[in-house]
């Protein structure tokens, strides 16, 4: 595998000893419960004398021309890997987010939609994790919210919020159809933020119906600077499209609309945010737009396809699957950590067994801004 000079001198081995999944755990399409998950640990505080952590990655669906016979049209192989090595960290995290394009979506048929989330729901649900007492926390992306012609709709929404609803429980503060960024849709489930343990979380929908490639920014700003008003001791952002893409595509994501997304940097920055974390661009990549400021960390290598233009020169750039590790310190120090295993040889979508691919910790980052 290929690695960036800065990314080989962090490299440490990461063991994971993932036990064999039940014949349940095997069966794509198995229907997912119903029932909320069951495990609610600590919803909101931890010992101030421990570290917490949380994870964040993106992008799993696979390409049109791979979802035969496979409902959830996930990476199956990467999704179990990474849902099984998250459950096996040294010390469980208190939430993963999945920041969008779980699924290849972008259809007008809900019901193709619902049942691709459905069955992206039942891998979850049959993994170790989803009964480790992480907390999944869902976050939309444009195949999940958008039609074949790249543009949001309302039904697509509906649909995520009714069937990913056991994911988004801490939603609903978010901002309703018209206010200060006169939206068309009611965000408050897609867009919204909660508190934990003294760090202000925010989750973005980067598509909302209307206004793709936009978050709402009116809100986003007034509420980060709620949270940093109230004592906030973290910020972190979440979403799936970059604020600042991978640089060989330097127009995607929010900066396709540099004013909007210039606004929503702003806020923040002034807000001491520490990153805002986002998938999208299939490739792990991380770096301060403004230097010394929050932090971008682009977590989109879940599984899907790869970007056919990562430029490995790129300073902390790696072309791997796997997933970020972000722990907040009880000093208030933070760090990430992006644990990577390389593609099948065999092709993206092969077997990718442990003893082959290893998973390793492939670049390491202090996020601190305090």
């Amino acid at each position: 595998m290929k690695v960036s000079p800065l990314l080989t001198s962090s490299l440490t081995s990461f063991v994971v000893a993932a036990a064999a999944l039940s014949a349940a755990a095997c069966n794509d399409t198995a229907a997912p419960t119903s029932a909320t998950p069951s495990v609610t640990l600590d919803r909101n505080t931890v010992n101030p004398a421990e570290d917490y952590s949380f994870v964040v990655v993106g992008c799993n669906r696979v390409d049109k021309t791979d979802t035969a016979g496979n409902p959830s049209t996930a990476n199956i192989v990467q999704l179990r890997r990474t849902l099984q090595e998250i459950a096996k960290l040294p010390k469980r995290p208190r939430f993963l987010f999945f920041a969008g394009d779980l699924t290849l979506g972008y259809t007008s048929d809900t019901v193709q939609l619902a049942t691709e989330l459905r069955a992206w729901r039942a891998l979850y649900e049959a993994s170790p994790l989803a009964k480790s007492g992480t907390e999944l926390v869902a976050i939309p992306g444009n195949h999940e919210t958008q039609d074949a012609s790249k543009i949001a709709y309302a039904a697509a929404e509906r649909t995520w919020l009714r069937v990913m609803d056991p994911y988004i429980k801490r939603g609903g503060n978010g901002p309703k159809a018209g206010g200060p960024d006169n939206l068309a849709t009611d965000q408050s489930r897609l867009t919204y933020s909660f508190d934990f343990a003294g760090a202000h979380f925010i989750t973005l929908n980067t598509d909302p119906v209307g206004n793709d490639w936009h978050v709402p920014t009116q809100w986003v700003a007034a509420d980060i600077q709620k949270a940093h008003a109230a004592g906030a001791k973290h910020i972190f952002a979440i979403g799936h499209k970059p604020a600042y893409p991978y640089p060989t595509v330097p127009t995607d994501g929010l900066a396709k609309f540099p004013a909007s997304r210039d606004s929503l940097w702003n806020a923040l920055i002034a807000g001491n945010a520490e990153a805002m974390f986002s998938a999208h661009n299939h490739v792990y990549f991380r770096a301060q737009p403004i230097t010394g400021k929050t932090w971008q960390v682009i977590a989109g290598n879940g599984g899907s396809s790869l970007e056919t233009t990562i430029d490995l020169s790129i300073p902390s750039s790696g072309e791997y699957y796997g997933f970020v590790v972000t722990t907040v310190r009880p000093d208030g120090r933070v760090y990430a950590k992006s644990y990577g295993r390389d593609v099948p040889a065999a092709g993206y979508i092969a077997m990718a067994p442990e003893s082959l691919y290893p998973t390793t910790v492939r670049d390491s980052v202090e996020l601190t801004q305090h």
